[in-house]
């Protein structure tokens, strides 16, 4: 293309802008430029203008595409087009080269979907502040350096840029500074009074959290549960901000491995923590693991139980490994059963003597005093009961040096421990001296209780060894057989040696012969009171008193019927008692001869336990029933009751069978059952009473346990029943009481038809009916007065 310069209109030093004034100076921006010719792009319009370079005012091998110019605007004379001339390059205004912090307001979508024209270029914007205003900027994937990937909220760098054909300022240059804190993971690890602290999931730390920050009910919130958080830094500290809970197993802080490894301990954790100590994984494990040596960490927590560990330990364990920082230790530690032939410690054996609530104590076979342990220390996953053989090690208390306590305790099976060693020699000797029963026989007022809680008061016996002349403790626990050995009675016996002392005692004690004149008797116990009793004899026709410090046992495991051996003697007033009095295995009291016919009677004459004012022990019963026994009595005694405990009262009916004594050849009643029906006279809450006669009482006592099945009484119910008398307090009471019939349900009684008559006959406008009159108005809780609901007419006689 040619261009003649002349060819402008008035030489071109006439010229116009917008076609409307002389003289008048746009500018543009250079946006095509070729050998003599080239374009500019309008600043101020739309518009492209052609411009010759001898128009352009200066050195053209400066004017470069982009540069800003100044130019007139005249008409092509040939064309009549408008062209630019008289060209002068603009010095562009430079923007300060500094760079500027903001953030990403809106990220470069990584998929458009379609949803941008072709051609056009993806955008995002950023933001930063001057002077209390934000600004924004548009920047597109080019501006950002290195291609890297910005999010919204990211921290970034960069330059502003203005377009030099639009006039926009843009971002240029961005550099990402710090991405966007994303939401945190971890584990509440303490709470104290206002705050606490969450071990995180990314890094191996814990962070700080305020419970204003906690968005959920803060009662709810404890150690262990998992939360997300913000982390932002105040005070140049990180800090957890709105920290809200996850569901229970969504932080998983480490994987362990499925295989059990087998090791030995190589470091145990110390009871009691130096001030330099600052690992928290002190305790290692020595273990071979893929052929090749390796020593594991391991914490208080990685132990299945609290068992003590001690050094050298065989154990059994799996692996665990941080994902946050890949550490290896060691976790479900338990001690293997063969540790202790590694650790060569020293095990002792003894008895479970007492336990508490989480502790208890060991009597030792080697040791005098009990050794305390807790039952943290306890091997074994089943719980130990009083009596059980146990092997344990003994270790001196952290915290007091002078005390000792029993650690790693293991359960033996029975027959393992012993605290006596006994002689398979079996010896010949003569009593020396009688072993007493209790303490508690050199004071008769004692009560049986205080009485066992003292010692038995040992006794002796001399016998020769090797021609030697000996003697040896006995008591009474290790006699054979109920008898108990007097004074000059051949005994057979061993010897048995306490390990701890070496003291010896005869045990296993037989008795040969018997020098006295002494006999034991057979009798059944027929009453039991505060601190004595009586003995119904084997003929069953008269009984003896006995005092309890005269029990060879325990008083508390008598009852009544149970079969005792006992001696006979006289005190003061020649008064006859039993002593020596020891419960027997249970002997057939009423005979062999039992007859089949079960017979009707009544009582005519109780026990002497039950009527205490009448001088024959015995009991008698009437024939009731038609036959050939009608109105014959037969006597009968504490071991006829089918329930020793019943109490029989004078006219009950009763069931019964008869028997022959075997020493006495006497008939006797057997296996008597009471007959009784009686009406319910008033039930109270747990207790009711029952229209019966007993002694001077017209009511017989009872308690809603008692009732059988669970039923509920109502006053009128037929029920029947057992009378029991305790012998302590002398009262009688009814049990086992079980409903035979209702009683007639209450009926609600009807209103007088003259009372209905007369309601229905009144009405409001008698003068004459009773009236009510209101003297002062009801006030509300509210402090309301009157009546809230309005009262309606109603017919006379008639409840709604």
């Amino acid at each position: 293309m040619s261009f003649d310069p002349s060819l402008l209109h008035n030489n071109g030093h006439t010229a116009f802008a917008n076609g409307t004034g002389v003289g008048i100076r746009e500018t543009g921006v250079v946006e095509k430029l070729l050998t003599s010719y080239g374009f500019i792009q309008c600043s101020e319009r739309q518009a492209r203008l052609f411009f010759h370079c001898s128009q352009y005012n200066g050195n053209l091998q400066d004017l470069k595409i982009g540069d800003d110019v100044e130019f007139e605007v005249s008409l092509d004379k040939r064309t009549g087009k408008p062209i630019a001339v008289k060209l002068v390059k603009i010095k562009p205004e430079v923007l300060p080269e500094e760079r500027i912090s903001g953030q990403v307001v809106s990220a470069i979508p990584t998929h458009l979907d379609g949803k941008s024209a072709p051609g056009q270029v993806p955008t995002g914007s950023v933001c930063y502040e001057r002077n209390g205003e934000v600004f924004y900027l548009t920047y597109t994937p080019d501006d950002v350096e290195r291609n890297m990937h910005l999010d919204t909220g990211d921290r970034v760098s960069f330059y502003m840029e203005t377009n030099k054909h639009t006039g926009a300022v843009s971002a240029r240059n961005i550099v990402l500074v710090k991405k966007k804190q994303m939401r945190c993971q971890g584990v509440v690890c303490a709470t104290k009074e206002a705050f606490g602290f969450i071990e995180r999931g990314d890094v191996v730390k814990e962070i700080f959290f305020h419970y204003s920050e906690f968005k959920g009910d803060l009662e709810a919130l404890q150690a262990g549960d998992d939360v997300e958080f913000s982390i932002k830094e105040r005070n140049g500290k990180e800090v957890a901000t709105d920290v809200r809970l996850l569901p229970q197993g969504t932080v998983i802080f480490e994987d362990i491995s499925i295989e059990h490894f087998e090791g030995t301990v190589a470091k145990v954790i110390p009871k009691v923590p130096s001030k330099n100590q600052n690992d928290p994984l002190p305790g290692r494990i020595g273990a071979r693991i893929n052929f090749s040596e390796k020593e594991l960490p391991f914490g208080e927590k990685d132990t299945k139980s609290k068992v003590t560990l001690l050094d050298g330990d065989h154990v059994r364990f799996n692996i665990s490994v941080d994902r946050r920082d890949k550490l290896e230790r060691a976790t479900n530690i338990e001690i293997l059963p063969d540790t202790f032939q590694f650790t060569k410690e020293s095990r002792e054996m003894g008895v479970i003597a007492a336990m508490r609530d989480g502790f208890g104590f060991i009597k030792c076979v080697d040791r005098d005093a009990r050794m305390f342990f807790h039952f943290s220390e306890v091997l074994e996953e089943s719980p130990l009961h009083i009596s059980d053989e146990v092997e344990f090690t003994v270790v001196p208390d952290m915290l007091s040096a002078q005390r000792n306590h029993a650690v790693r305790i293991k359960k033996l099976p029975k027959g393992t421990v012993s605290f006596h060693v006994q002689s398979e020699q079996r010896f010949i000797g003569q009593v020396d001296r009688e072993a007493t029963p209790a303490s508690a026989a050199a004071n008769k007022n004692v009560s049986p209780s205080k009485a066992k809680e003292k010692d038995a008061e040992e006794g002796v016996i001399a016998y020769e060894d090797c021609g030697v002349k000996l003697t040896v403790p006995y008591y009474i626990k290790d006699l054979e057989g109920a008898a108990l050995p007097q004074l000059g009675d051949k005994v057979e016996f061993s010897i048995s040696e306490v390990k701890r002392t070496g003291l010896q005692s005869a045990v296993s004690i037989k008795i040969l012969n018997r020098t006295g004149n002494s006999k034991r008797l057979l009798g059944f116990v027929a009453t039991l009171k505060d601190n004595f009793g009586f003995i119904e004899t084997a003929n069953h026709d008269q009984e003896i008193f006995f005092h309890y410090s005269e029990m060879c046992g325990d008083v508390d495991n008598l009852e009544l019927g149970d079969t005792v051996e006992y001696t006979l003697s006289k005190g003061k007033g020649n008064k006859v008692s039993a002593e020596k009095v020891t419960k027997v295995a249970p002997v057939n009291g009423i005979g062999e001869d039992v007859g089949t016919t079960v017979l009707l009677g009544k009582v005519t004459r109780p026990l002497r336990s039950v009527d205490p004012s009448q001088t024959e022990y015995q009991g008698l019963i009437e024939v009731t029933e038609e036959g050939a026994s009608k109105g014959q009595s037969y006597p009968f005694g504490i071991v006829s009751m089918a329930s020793k405990a019943d109490c029989l009262q004078k006219g009950e009916l009763v069931k019964f069978q008869l028997c022959t004594v075997v020493h006495t050849s006497q008939k006797m009643a057997c296996h008597i059952v009471p007959q009784r029906r009686a009406l319910v006279e008033s039930v109270k809450d747990q207790f009711g009473f029952i229209t019966y006669e007993v002694g001077e009482s017209k009511k017989l006592f009872f308690h809603v346990k008692e009732v059988q099945d669970g039923l509920e009484l109502q006053t009128g119910d037929e029920v029947e029943f057992s009378v029991i008398l305790n012998q302590r307090t002398g009262k009688c009471s009814a049990c086992n009481v079980r409903r035979v019939s209702e009683g007639p349900k209450p009926v609600a009684t009807p209103r007088p038809e003259r009372l209905v008559n007369r309601l229905k006959s009144i009405t409001l406008d008698d003068a004459s009916a009773p009236r009510l009159v209101i003297v002062r108005q009801p006030r509300g809780p509210d402090n309301s007065k009157g009546f809230s609901i309005e009262r309606k007419a109603r017919q006379p006689g008639v409840i709604d």
